[in-house]
């Protein structure tokens, strides 16, 4: 029991020390505004050349990363039919799939999924 909170707090201590040691590596102190600027062929940019970032790109990214995880959850269920009771596995497999039903309804009926 002592030697694995020893071991714990080395490795705690150890972690410490290598983030630390490379924050201070890799820190960087020369950063100012015209440094950090783009450079055109020696001439100040005339436009603000940072592409904003569609909002709703975002939400159709956020939704799709959901719906993987669930579906990743969803299949390694499937090997489990055998050892779960079949009323207990087709009861939470119908929760599951009504939660993924709801929670596509809301987002279409909140218009998250028309592109715009």
């Amino acid at each position: 029991m002592i030697t694995s909170q020893i071991m714990v707090l080395t490795l705690m201590g150890l972690s410490m020390i290598l983030i630390t040691t490379a924050l201070s590596i890799s820190k960087k102190n020369n950063q100012d505004l015209e440094k950090n600027s783009q450079f055109e062929c020696g001439f100040n940019p005339l436009t603000h050349t940072q592409v904003s970032f569609s909002l709703q790109f975002f939400i159709i990214t956020i939704i799709f990363l959901i719906f993987d995880v669930e579906i990743a959850l969803l299949l390694p269920s499937l090997l489990s039919i055998s050892e779960t009771p079949s009323l207990l596995w087709i009861m939470l497999m119908t929760l599951f799939i009504i939660i993924l039903t709801l929670g596509t309804m809301y987002e279409w009926k909140d218009n998250m999924l028309s592109w715009k």
